[in-house]
């Protein structure tokens, strides 16, 4: 029996290192927006995993994002850095996980350059509400799932290779090594 990337008459694997990870993860994250954010993974086979906006993806790959200091992901972070997050930008493509150590500051410049104000509904105080904490991600390892060529190309060729009997499936996916 033959697996569906054995059946796949394209390329469909591609590891992304180094700047073209680094664009990956911007253009994936872009799209979604949000991801699950689970932490614990070291300390016990649960994790916690609770959905988390991120604020920003510099050049160099790490993710920015806010919490407070009072909470539990904060003591969650504190305990074990080890962070996983899984993003879904759409319902058929624009997928990523990644690993990676989180950082927690307070780090006023950045949470002023990560503000806007609907975050006052998790910060009553505002902008100097002084529970504010910046988690920075870097990755160390990370996996995607996309398409080539965006949905509408897909689509074709997935009802063209039903017709005809066909594995032409438009997706790619690979390690990402930032």
């Amino acid at each position: 029996m033959n697996s569906i990337n054995q059946n796949q008459p394209e390329m469909n694997h591609q590891d992304l290192h180094g700047p073209d990870a680094v664009r990956k993860i911007q253009e994936l994250v872009k799209l979604a927006e949000n991801c699950f954010f689970c932490t614990s993974l070291e300390n016990g086979p649960a994790s916690s995993a609770r959905p988390m906006n991120i604020r920003e993806v510099d050049d160099d790959g790490q993710l920015w994002l806010l919490c407070a200091s009072d909470s539990f992901l904060y003591d969650e972070l504190i305990a074990d850095p080890v962070v996983r997050l899984y993003f879904q930008g759409s319902t058929h493509s624009d997928f990523l996980q990644l690993t990676g150590r989180a950082t927690v500051t307070a780090d006023q410049a950045k949470i002023k350059q990560l503000w806007e104000p609907i975050l006052k509904t998790w910060f009553t105080e505002g902008l100097n509400d002084p529970r504010i904490r910046v988690i920075r991600v870097s990755p160390t390892e990370g996996y995607y799932w996309d398409t080539k060529h965006g949905m509408a190309v897909a689509g074709v060729k997935m009802l063209i290779g039903s017709l005809i009997g066909k594995t032409l499936d438009d997706s790619i996916e690979g390690e990402l090594h930032v």
